[in-house]
């Protein structure tokens, strides 16, 4: 079992955990992730892994608390063990020079993308950072991003701070700024879909992090399955790295959602709603 070292609630449901778990810290690389049991009768949780220590012998994690699974991963304490933590599984996000990279983040994403935008910026990029969150209260970990990133921009959809609306929005507005070589986003579905979409067209690469149903992580299951440009993937062992603008987001949904992404507005057998409109100015507004 693996002890925890700190369990922090940083937000509203959103939690911060460091782990124990010496052998992962020396093996684990960026865009890894891990599949955590709170308890031996407890779901098996796969969660990005945000940063680790391998001198310290720790991996820490950001998770949502949304359901019975990670309501129980947010009653553990400090001292506490977890019944069962396995990776590091899946491919390690492709990281290289590529000259300005945009990393968006928007819920559990914000605490994910901080291992990504760690590894582009040691590789030479410039760094764009954008977080976003319905509300003010609801961003997190600005201070270690601000201290990676070149350049660090906030979006709520309240305007309560930064700018008034979405990754999207910021990514439009960042591209109409500069020149931009690469995007990489991770957060919910429907998010990462808009970023794609805003993306499409452009000339822009962009690479998402699929967070997909899953069970054994190994690929064996095939629950995790996905159809990227025409062809059936598996998040766990070809993935979670895939090209966003590939991805069928309709079906992501409809797997996702027991009731075939109609919980999430997207009727059965319609297209994916999508971004489209042309960036000729700045579409967002600055919040002081």
């Amino acid at each position: 079992m693996n002890r925890i070292i700190e369990r922090t609630e940083i937000a509203p449901n959103v939690h911060r955990m460091t782990i124990e778990a010496p052998l992962l810290a020396k093996k684990v690389q960026p865009g890894q992730f891990l599949i955590i049991m709170a308890d031996e009768e407890g779901e098996r949780i796969p969660i990005s892994v945000a940063d680790w220590n391998a001198s310290a012998g720790t991996v820490t994690i950001f998770f949502l608390e949304v359901g019975v699974s990670t309501m129980k991963l947010a009653q553990k304490n400090t001292g506490d063990a977890l019944h069962a933590v396995v990776g590091p599984l899946g491919n390690p996000a492709k990281v290289a020079k590529y000259g300005t990279v945009i990393i968006g983040g928007g819920c559990y994403g914000i605490g994910a993308i901080t291992t990504i935008a760690k590894a582009m910026k040691a590789a030479g990029n410039k760094v764009i950072v954008i977080t976003e969150a319905r509300s003010k209260y609801l961003l997190y970990n600005q201070e270690v991003l601000r201290g990676i990133a070149d350049d660090y921009i906030e979006a709520t959809s309240d305007g309560s701070t930064g700018i008034k609306g979405k990754v999207q929005d910021v990514v439009q507005y960042v591209m109409y700024r500069e020149k931009v070589d690469l995007a990489y986003f991770i957060g919910c579905t429907f998010m990462m879909m808009n970023c794609s979409n805003a993306t499409k067209g452009k000339g822009l690469k962009t690479l998402v992090a699929l967070n997909t149903l899953m069970l054994d992580g190994t690929g064996m299951c095939g629950v995790c399955r996905v159809n990227v440009g025409g062809h059936i993937k598996f998040a766990c062992v070809d993935g979670p790295e895939f090209d966003g603008h590939q991805v069928d987001w309709l079906g992501v949904f409809h797997r996702k959602s027991p009731t075939g992404g109609a919980a999430n507005g997207i009727p059965l057998n319609t297209e994916m709603p999508s971004v489209t409109t042309p960036c000729t100015s700045p579409p967002v507004t600055l919040v002081v």
